[in-house]
């Protein structure tokens, strides 16, 4: 709704009216009109590119297509014009229009049928069309409009903005009255009905400003936003612009200012959106975004990416847009809906009240009396359940008085102890730093954070900025303790329940990302950070210390448990000495949970979920033995046997048939195995009859072993290309292998496991048919690994060819293992294994096991590969070969799927 003054006088710069009208009499209207749209948007943005004024190129837009549907009437027979009018709607209606923008115009009609002139109607609708218009359009008398607005909000939505083009004013005039009279839509209907189309269209953009591809329209702070505070103002004030909104007394004049430069700004990368993309585009898509940073000149330098800035300040621009929104929206729903409603007034203290279930102060000085009220509004929204939100005029105080938030007011004990006693309530403390971040007031108060507002990474695994990731990690926290969470996360609902001081888990929680963008190390930096947070507010020295070691190791749980052999005693050791204790470690696993499931919401699933609890469990044992007792291999590989022959014994299948088959397979199998998987694989060898044809089993993963999954067993002789035609068949199945254990007995038989889900990491349907499809594909291609199938050619995602990630490998050996580790970090897309099988068999190369780790649109897989003779590769010429090779082939897989 920014203020249209500009003359249209201006606009002919970009159509010469005059003519066009004189070549549409000598040569054919389509060729003329559709080359005058097309050179009119070519100046146009050729002035955009010049820095024209946003607001001319928007409204000079709207006036060529004036003009040129003016000439387009013309030329066809209509009624008399007192009984038909051409009529924008909507966003034209407005004089709105972007390049791509949807013109949305209405005949109509008055004491005349339609049909009287369908051939006119048919054949100008097609020469729109014809000339390249996206034409939305509709054929209505005023009684049509009438019964179709009180239908249907949207069509009354339209109608409300709506101009005459060519034909009768009145008729127009008539219509908006109809459709604006109380028989329609009453005030308190209309209101009520856009506040709900507004929450439902924020719920599809999971509410929030902060969405990866966020949509410029239709997201929280987008330009619908702004729009439905001026639709619900033009029908309760008849306001013509948000401008009016100043005399009604809902803005003030830097407020109209800095909502009108927020309207502009959208408009801007709107306009350049549309241009870029060459089509109606209002998704800020991934490839999208890198071009409008170089269109609006941005360059990457140490902080952040190009696009990253870029981004941060449209999400800064958005959340201030959003604020903006809520406050005009309660506004209006005090003086809707209600104006008629008793007035309850109910003091809490000297400083504020609750007005009709509202927090509002209780006089306008408040703020500048008492600058700590500004922290004990919180404090009293988290005690209070009761109280719905903070009135709209003491949002506007908030806003107003905020600079009061420096130095002097952030060493105040009386605000560090607010602080902190928010962090310890009960309830709210979410909800109520989510409200200090919205009303400006949590990046002052700790300015380490607000340098993170608005901060995005541009990738696919982190899907929301900094600061909303990192209060999402606190509604996580504060969710576990909840009944309803029993179930689906059994472990963390029951620790962060026993945790001890629960207020330092949100402190790191706070702290664990703060320090991205920085340069650096984020959780050294951060750590540093919540150090001097701790001394601020007075938080006990052995508490902090806990505090700063849990931002400092925040990914180091996750990063153990998805990337380190699990079944390793020496892995769980390890990790039990870092963690020291079980206070560490169980702070460490609330915010390990936390931080994944409010990365990204796909990351976490029952696969990643019992891994971290593997971890934890098996951490928890060793700290209980004591880390001077530390279980050792023969201890384990004793107590794994017994238990298998305990299950084995229920079977049916005896000790002595059992350990004969044991003696063969090393002891690598039995440390890394399961006692219950054991068991199965064993009486599967033992019932097997055909020992020239692969044995394939599929069964749903126990605990350890990452339930939700499915786990592929496979024994059958060992070969050189048995990975390889595995990994491919698994992949023309469209199964996505999150785990591979290889392991290959004395007699020459491979015993391999293979952890899978769906290829969008869901767990495979329970239907018999189709795991028993799965395994005789897979016998049917195992029995002669050598003519393994291609590498299919499926579809790369969207979202993945934006991030073409560069292949990095890492060679390295570790002499405890006596195998080399091969790292691989690259682009995800479907078949990758596959490609690196084959390099595998290319390099005479043995994989011995695989730690496989997707990272939103990218991977981080581990291979534990020995040569042929199962020794290292120490042969540095060859590591270098193998690199090579692999980026190469990776790479080249990346660019020809762009």
């Amino acid at each position: 709704m920014t203020t249209r003054t500009q003359p249209t006088e201006q606009f002919a710069r970009y159509l010469d009216v005059a003519s066009l009208s004189q070549e549409l009499e000598q040569k054919p209207p389509f060729k003329v009109l559709k080359k005058a749209l097309h050179d009119s948007q070519e100046t146009m943005n050729e002035a955009f590119r010049q820095g024209e004024d946003i607001r001319h190129l928007v409204y000079g837009r709207a006036w060529v297509l004036d003009q040129i549907l003016t000439l387009a009437w013309h030329r066809f027979e209509w009624p008399d014009a007192n009984s038909v009018a051409l009529v924008a709607v909507g966003g034209y209606g407005r004089g709105e229009l972007h390049p791509f923008s949807d013109v949305d115009i209405l005949i109509l009609v008055d004491g005349v049928e339609a049909e009287s002139f369908e051939e006119s109607i048919s054949s100008f609708l097609t020469l729109l069309w014809d000339i390249g218009l996206e034409i939305g359009s509709s054929v209505r008398t005023i009684d049509d409009c009438y019964q179709e607005s009180r239908n249907d909000i949207t069509i009354a939505t339209n109608l409300i903005e709506s101009r005459t083009i060519v034909g009768s004013e009145k008729l127009q005039q008539q219509m908006y009255e109809r459709v604006t009279s109380e028989g329609a839509w009453t005030d308190k209907e209309f209101f009520r009905a856009k506040y709900a189309e507004q929450k439902e269209r924020h719920e599809k953009t999971n509410n929030t400003e902060y969405n990866l591809e966020p949509n410029l329209k239709n997201s929280p702070g987008g330009l619908r936003d702004l729009q439905t505070i001026g639709w619900v103002a033009k029908r309760h004030f008849g306001a013509t612009y948000i401008r009016d909104l100043v005399a009604h007394g809902f803005l003030t004049e830097s407020e109209l200012d800095t909502l009108n430069s927020g309207e502009l700004y959208l408009w801007t990368v709107r306009y350049a959106l549309h241009m870029i993309s060459g089509r109606r585009e209002d998704r800020l898509l991934f490839d999208h975004q890198r071009s409008l940073a170089d269109f609006f000149k941005y360059q990457d330098d140490d902080s952040a990416l190009a696009v990253e800035q870029f981004m941060s300040k449209y999400y800064r621009v958005a959340k201030a847009m959003s604020e903006f929104n809520d406050m005009l929206l309660q506004y209006f729903d005090e003086v809707i809906l209600r104006a008629e409603e008793e007035q309850h007034i109910r003091p809490l203290n000297n400083r504020f009240q609750v007005h009709n279930d509202y927090l509002e102060v209780t006089y306008d000085k408040v703020f500048e009396h008492h600058p700590f009220a500004l922290m004990e509004l919180f404090v009293l929204m988290a005690q209070h359940e009761e109280i719905k939100g903070v009135r709209a005029s003491t949002i506007r105080l908030i806003r107003n008085h905020r600079h009061l938030v420096d130095d002097t007011f952030r060493n105040d004990i009386r605000n560090t102890s607010l602080f902190m006693e928010l962090l310890r309530s009960p309830e709210g403390v979410s909800t109520e730093l989510k409200r200090m971040n919205r009303y400006g007031i949590l990046g002052r108060y700790l300015p380490e954070f607000g340098r993170i507002v608005g901060q995005m990474q541009h990738d696919l695994f982190h899907i929301y900025t900094v600061d909303a990731h990192t209060l999402k990690v606190i509604q996580m926290m504060r969710q576990f303790r909840h009944r309803d969470h029993r179930d689906s996360l059994p472990v963390a609902h029951r620790v962060v329940n026993q945790l001890p001081k629960i207020e330092l888990l949100y402190i790191a929680g706070l702290y664990h990302d703060i320090a991205k963008g920085r340069g650096g190390d984020h959780s050294e930096l951060g750590a540093d950070d919540v150090i001097a947070f701790c001394r601020r507010h007075h938080i006990a020295q052995w508490d902090t210390q806990l505090i700063a070691w849990l931002v400092r190791n925040h990914l180091k749980m996750s990063m153990t448990a998805q990337r380190r052999d699990l079944s390793d005693p020496q892995v769980i050791h390890t990790f039990a000495e870092q963690v020291c204790d079980s206070i560490h470690l169980d702070y460490l696993y609330v915010l390990t949970v936390a931080d994944i499931n409010a990365t990204n919401h796909t990351l976490w699933n029952s696969w990643r979920a019992s891994l971290l609890r593997q971890l934890y469990m098996e951490t928890k044992r060793a700290l209980r033995r004591g880390l001077e007792n530390p279980v050792n291999k023969t201890e384990r590989i004793a107590q794994v046997q017994h238990e298998a022959l305990q299950a084995l014994s229920r079977m049916g299948v005896t000790s002595k048939a059992a350990r004969e088959l044991w003696e063969t397979l090393g002891d690598d199998y039995f440390l890394r195995e399961e006692p219950k998987a054991i068991a199965h694989h064993t009486q599967a060898i033992l019932e097997h009859p055909h020992t020239d044809i692969p044995l394939v089993t599929l069964e749903k993963t126990s605990y350890r072993s990452h339930e939700g999954a499915t786990e592929i067993f496979i024994y059958t002789q060992d070969a050189p290309n048995l990975f390889a035609a595995t990994v491919s068949t698994l992949d023309q199945l469209q199964l996505s292998v999150q785990d591979a254990r290889i392991i290959v007995s004395e007699n020459g038989y491979a015993l391999n496991n293979y952890t899978v889900l769906t290829d969008d990491d869901q767990p495979l349907s329970d239907n018999p048919d189709y795991l028993n499809a799965i395994r005789q594909r897979l016998i049917e291609e195992l029995d002669d690994p050598d003519d393994y199938p291609d590498i299919v050619q499926r579809r790369v995602p969207r979202q993945l060819k934006a991030f073409a990630t560069k292949t990095r490998v890492l060679v390295s050996n570790d002499p405890n293992l006596q195998q080399t580790v091969l790292e691989v970090i690259t682009a995800d897309r479907p078949g990758l294994l596959a490609r690196i099988g084959h390099i595998f068999v290319e390099f005479g190369i043995t994989l011995r096991k695989a730690k496989i780790a997707n990272v939103g649109e990218r991977v981080e897989d581990f291979f534990f590969i020995t040569d042929m003779n199962d020794q290292p590769i120490s042969d540095p010429v060859l590591c270098e070969r193998l690199q090579k090779a692999i980026c190469e082939q990776l790479d080249e897989h990346v660019q020809h799927s762009q």
